[in-house]
């Protein structure tokens, strides 16, 4: 059975923002890892808009950013959204019931299953689906955006803590 885990950096103040802080090379090198071995991603429609960039070579990458797309590319993908009808490649739509949907992925499959937006990851808490958080904490106060927890934040147990490179600290939670 596969695990739940819903993962993304945060600000110092609770906020997600892709745009707010870039991962640094050893970051992103450890999310390229990360990409590498996941069953496959879970996505709700604006996330995964956001990760269609991967889909298309761009001129400009370097080495790390072509590794991160081929993992991107080669996984699974499911999209949650009502109002999509058709996905980009290696992905598919999930609409009507999300409890049931995701129950059969998380039987179906080994491994880790990454939850990717704190609009579905509330929606996953919500009906106790999400195995594991983790926080990818960066010393960086943005006073607004979108939060990581979209909704009340559930009971959590912390697990672990590691550092993963000089400024961000991955803290992993279990629902507790």
């Amino acid at each position: 059975m596969a695990k739940l885990v819903f993962g993304m950096n945060q600000s110092l103040d609770g906020f997600v923002d892709h745009m707010a802080f870039v991962p640094s090379p050893t970051l992103f090198r450890h999310f390229i890892a990360e990409a590498q071995t996941q069953a496959g991603s879970v996505y709700g429609r604006r996330m995964y808009e956001v990760m269609r960039y991967w889909d298309d070579d761009h001129p400009e990458w370097d080495t790390d950013e072509r590794a991160f797309a081929a993992a991107w590319r080669k996984q699974p993908k499911w999209v949650v959204s009502r109002s999509l009808k058709a996905a980009g490649p290696n992905a598919t739509v999930v609409g009507g019931d999300l409890e049931a949907a995701i129950r059969a992925l998380k039987a179906e499959h080994t491994g880790e299953i990454e939850v990717a937006g704190p609009d579905l990851a509330r929606s996953l808490t919500e009906l106790g689906l999400i195995d594991e958080y983790r926080i990818y904490l960066h010393p960086v106060v943005l006073g607004h955006g979108k939060p990581y927890f979209a909704g009340p934040r559930p009971p959590l147990r912390l697990m672990a803590y590691d550092r993963i490179d000089e400024a961000v600290i991955r803290l992993t939670y279990i629902p507790a």
